[in-house]
């Protein structure tokens, strides 16, 4: 049985460009392996829209393993988010036009179906168990976003 009650993670960044710029970057879900501490390379089936799949490659220092994914939502300028396979989670990234040219950007972890018994046991395994990975988890997206308000702001 999953693990249930899995509360949603996310951190936010402001960035000075404006909300077609931002979307332009991450509605290219490949260039994910440029921003995020643990994907290494994503590959796309699709144009990018709801029911693009994905396969990922990830990575944590010499370890690495795939996931596949596949996108669920999709609104232009507003939010692009993808279910992964073998955890269940809905990773998703909203943007909000501050004006000004200025763009509120959103990255969030939710697992409304929570996250498989595999996913856990691996975690527990290989990342020294659920609150220590989603720790992880959590700066890694700070991270990320980071980068992409970097990319954005050039």
């Amino acid at each position: 049985m999953p693990l249930q009650n899995v509360a949603p993670i996310e951190a936010t960044v402001e960035i000075d460009a404006p909300v077609d710029k931002v979307w332009g970057l991450v509605s290219d879900l490949r260039n994910m392996s440029r921003w995020s501490p643990q994907n290494a390379k994503t590959f796309l089936r699709g144009d990018g829209g709801v029911g693009t799949k994905m396969i990922n490659v990830n990575r944590r220092g010499l370890l690495v393993w795939p996931t596949q994914s596949k996108v669920v939502r999709f609104a232009p300028r507003k939010e692009i988010a993808f279910r992964v396979k073998e955890n269940y989670t809905v990773w998703s990234y909203e943007l909000e036009d501050l004006g000004d040219g200025r763009t509120r950007l959103t990255s969030r972890r939710e697992a409304p179906q929570g996250v498989s018994d595999l996913s856990v046991r691996l975690t527990k395994v290989a990342f020294g168990g659920v609150d220590s990975f989603t720790t992880e988890l959590e700066q890694g997206m700070q991270q990320t976003l980071t980068r992409i308000k970097a990319d954005a702001e050039r």
